[in-house]
């Protein structure tokens, strides 16, 4: 049996800018996606023989061990595209809070294919574990790529972003709130007065003139669940200068720590900065 320990780092929304929905259903975007300093870590494991088995664990009681864990459907397309039986036993160490717009759930699945693809000695390249990365998810692409990335079509369509980006992070959460995209995106299309503010614009030409991105940070999907949440609503107002990251329910400040003190209902995370690396082997 080989094995082999992955990090798996979260990912914060810089901006986050609907564009339209397409015929599959889900929607066009334009956002800056830059990974973060808070990790999950995962242990995988694989025994080669003559027949597939996928077992997931963990000390987490908020996901599930089956296969409607894209952990688990990770493991299953990457043994399913080099066409190889393996018995793989993946150890989930979660630390990044679920539901949250942070990639818990991607940054997971993103490290098992690099996991797996190092325990099979790289049988795939990087640009075939993108294209698995796709199939997977909206997000797995900016987690194997990493640091700061422009997130197109899906958010699948990724670019890498030139960026000396070096901010600090706090994220405030509703300790029992989560907001799925589902939702978010389902309220979005409700929204009668969308806003066409091009924030991703402004914040590119900002990164590239090294200027404060600060004023730019803006996400469409806030504006679709803000009503429907007193939590929101507590910490928009106590932090306005926060912005909620992905579908929410997490925010998030461009600062080392906050001074005030906030209900235990709600959980803080502080000390973060931004990383240039994405999913990596420890």
């Amino acid at each position: 049996m080989k094995s082999i320990n992955i990090k798996c780092p979260a990912k914060i929304n810089l901006t986050l800018e609907i564009l339209n929905k397409r015929s599959d259903g889900f929607h066009n975007i334009k956002s800056i996606m830059q990974m973060i300093s808070l990790y999950d870590y995962l242990k995988i494991e694989v025994s080669i023989g003559n027949h597939t088995s996928i077992q997931l664990s963990g000390r987490s009681s908020e996901i599930p061990y089956d296969n409607t864990n894209l952990v688990y459907k990770a493991a299953e397309l990457f043994l399913r595209t080099i066409n190889k039986q393996a018995e793989v036993y993946v150890y989930i160490e979660k630390n990044i809070p679920i539901a949250a717009g942070l990639a818990g759930g991607s940054t997971d699945a993103c490290g098992t294919l690099l996991g797996l693809n190092e325990l099979f000695n790289k049988p795939l390249s990087k640009e075939e574990l993108h294209i698995l990365c796709s199939k997977l998810g909206s997000d797995l692409n900016v987690c194997l790529e990493g640091g700061c990335i422009l997130a197109e079509q899906r958010g699948e369509k990724i670019t890498k972003i030139d960026s000396a980006l070096d901010y600090p992070v706090t994220l405030i959460k509703p300790a029992k709130l989560g907001i799925s995209a589902k939702e978010a995106y389902s309220k979005y299309a409700a929204l009668e007065n969308k806003q066409n503010l091009q924030m991703t614009d402004k914040m590119l030409k900002a990164i590239q003139e090294k200027d404060d991105i600060g004023k730019f940070l803006y996400n469409d999907l806030e504006l679709a669940v803000y009503d429907s949440y007193s939590e929101l609503q507590f910490i928009k107002n106590n932090f306005p200068k926060s912005i909620m990251t992905g579908s929410g329910s997490t925010y998030f400040l461009l600062e080392k720590s906050i001074t005030k003190q906030l209900p235990d209902s709600f959980i803080v995370i502080d000390n973060l900065r931004f990383i240039k690396e994405g999913v990596t082997v420890l």
